[in-house]
């Protein structure tokens, strides 16, 4: 029957009414949210063709899919709806593979809610990753087909390495495997690893941010003695469409910021017949927005000091624009930098992109602090080709994207983060200022549009602990946390059913809930903050004393 069989974590084939940001869901303490509730934001299970195969996937499942189908027939490949996996496993079935993005509930956004609800480690994201792998337990029991578990969340294996017994994995993957799938898979089936391609182990990082390697027969990784990253070129382009639209436009980042492990790779870009390729395949399966993936968009072939290369991204963002079919695009990722550095060029690619009131151009931005000097230590490249002191303080440079995003109908998605080494109680309370400051700016008479979610740094020790008391946040950290859901329940209320989706019901029933909920999180997180003597009126006018700074610079956006 099938040979290898693929399956993607459950939390990663789900729309969540397509609402900005609703996609994070899971990542909420399974106490906290309801199922009910939880339930209907998810919103209806995915569709599955006649055969059972799943119609879209998680993109990295279709690259995975791809490169095995180079080697391998048709016959031999599935992409499975989860509902229907047992069409596809039997006897003959060698390999099941899995990717997951966060199967024990570890990473960060994660981590924050149980910072907030404390308590045992139970968000919704483990709970439907138990239930996907005890599903495909069950369907292979009896039989031959071996378990393989790859992905981005594979880390989290590394750190609660006593959870793998239960699951009955007879491999993690880690590592970028779009080049040499087809050989990883034929050496899995056959047990003839060959070490010059595959380390028994795999990577991780000291307190300093070096790789250090770890010797594990549970684990696979690539690139240890050979290439250890792909060359773009040898990767296969999907041949099936992906959730939601996604197609890769580069991989790597570059920008340097310590905490963060993707700057470790190289910057590799792929051409715009690629990306547009890709964005057809999506395209024919009825998707009309090109959801463009990057760690930091505006690196795309970037120039000198990271400045963006704007030809070299207008001819891309215009290419997708152009293919019949698509109406909208938006990055994943980009730096607050460009806007508040180039506005003529945001607004040249909100008119490529066709961004308008009806049309607002999502993006991820790791602002992560309102400090200039934690901005200086931990990600002192972040600002390029701006520099903190002559182009203005970090604050200031943020608020200027803001500004300018605003006017071009982008709206960036902010993280914050809190517990970063060397923080002291004043960098909090200039994040609490920079985040009220943001939240009361106006531009053309309409107020800032962006999120922000604050992120804390949960010492490995507490991770491993597997419970978390409420006392993991210091005051100043809960005042962050405080001003933070402050603004999400401004947003909220504002635009919960303006961006909602589908028939009146849905767009009734998920309004309301994103309305309702953002102001009950807001009454919570207060609560938790008074208990631990946050001062609730000091936090709500923090930094609105003086506005002056801000008249000059909006006079600065318009010159």
């Amino acid at each position: 029957m099938t040979k290898f069989v693929l399956v993607g974590d459950t939390t990663l084939s789900y729309e969540y009414r397509n609402f900005p940001l609703l996609d994070f869901l899971p990542c909420a303490p399974s106490r906290a949210v309801p199922g009910s509730i939880y339930r209907f934001l998810k919103g209806p299970a995915p569709p599955a063709l006649p055969s059972g195969e799943a119609v879209f996937a998680p993109y990295a499942l279709r690259k995975l899919e791809a490169a095995l189908l180079r080697r391998y027939p048709r016959k031999d490949v599935v992409v499975a709806h989860e509902d229907y996996l047992e069409r596809f496993v039997d006897e003959e079935t060698e390999i099941i593979g899995v990717t997951t993005m966060d199967p024990l509930g570890v990473g960060p956004t994660t981590m924050s809610y149980y910072a907030l609800f404390g308590g045992e480690m139970s968000a919704w994201v483990r709970r439907e990753w138990d239930a996907l792998i005890e599903r495909i337990n069950r369907v292979r029991e009896g039989k031959k087909a071996k378990l393989i578990v790859g992905g981005p969340g594979v880390w989290e294996f590394t750190l609660l390495r006593d959870e793998i017994d239960k699951y009955r994995f007879d491999y993690i993957f880690q590592g970028e495997a779009d080049d040499i799938a087809d050989l990883l898979f034929e050496q899995i089936s056959e047990d003839s690893i060959d070490p010059q391609l595959f380390y028994r182990g795999y990577m991780t990082y000291d307190d300093h941010f070096r790789k250090v390697l770890k010797k594990d027969d549970m684990f696979l990784a690539r690139g240890i003695t050979k290439q250890a990253y792909p060359r773009l070129e040898d990767i296969p382009e999907i041949v099936n469409p992906a959730m939601k639209g996604m197609v890769e436009v580069m991989r790597g980042c570059g920008v340097g910021c310590d905490f963060c492990e993707v700057t470790l790779r190289p910057l590799r870009y792929n051409s715009v017949e690629r990306i547009v390729n890709e964005v057809k395949v999506n395209q024919r399966a009825g998707i009309t927005n090109g959801w463009l993936h990057s760690d930091e968009i505006f690196a795309y072939k970037h120039g000198p000091m990271y400045a963006p290369n704007e030809e070299a991204l207008s001819e891309m963002f215009t290419a997708v624009m152009n293919v019949p079919g698509i109406k909208t695009a938006n990055p994943t990722h980009g730096r607050v930098s460009i806007p508040a550095g180039f506005p003529d060029m945001i607004a040249k690619f909100s008119k490529i992109l066709k961004a308008g009131p009806r049309n607002w151009i999502g993006i991820q931005t790791g602002v992560e602090t309102g400090s200039d000097e934690l901005a200086k230590r931990h990600m002192p490249n972040k600002t390029m080709p701006l520099k903190i002191g002559p182009d203005g303080s970090w604050e200031q440079i943020v608020w200027q994207g803001v500004y300018v995003q605003t006017r071009n109908y982008w709206r960036p998605a902010f993280t914050i983060q809190v517990g970063q080494e060397g923080e002291t109680v004043q960098d909090e309370w200039d994040t609490i200022a920079m985040i009220n400051r943001l939240s009361n700016s106006y531009v053309d008479g309409r107020p800032f549009e962006f999120t922000v979610t604050p992120l804390v740094n949960v010492p490995l020790g507490r991770i491993k602990s597997r419970s978390l008391n409420k006392d993991l946040l210091t005051t100043e950290q809960l005042a962050v946390y405080y001003a933070s859901y402050r603004h999400l329940a401004k947003m909220s209320a504002r635009d919960g059913y303006r961006d909602s989706t589908g028939n009146f019901i849905s767009r009734l029933g998920t309004g309301t809930i994103i309305s309702s909920g953002g102001f009950a999180m807001m009454k919570f997180v207060e609560s938790v903050a008074k208990k631990k003597g946050v001062d609730i009126e000091k936090v709500k006018k923090f930094g609105l004393e003086n506005r002056s700074e801000f008249t000059s610079l909006a006079s600065m956006s318009s010159a």
